[in-house]
């Protein structure tokens, strides 16, 4: 199943959060920083997580196509 997939990708956003967390803590000079982008990557985990479920709830099997921008 396609959501399958995406939840794997949250798990992922979720590791690489985790990461540079970890990262962050050896590179003192930068820490605020990493620390903004690893909360950012962790919040789009979460909206990823959501999109998600909000889909399986409406029973739909696959994420519709996106117009191109």
């Amino acid at each position: 199943m396609a959501f399958e997939a995406l939840l794997d990708e949250v798990d992922q956003l979720h590791n690489v959060s985790a990461r540079l967390e970890g990262l962050a803590e050896r590179h003192p000079p930068v820490l605020g920083a990493i620390l903004t982008i690893a909360g950012n990557v962790r919040s789009l985990a979460t909206v990823l997580a959501v999109l998600v479920a909000t889909k399986l709830a409406q029973g739909h099997d696959s994420v519709p196509p996106t117009k191109p921008v």
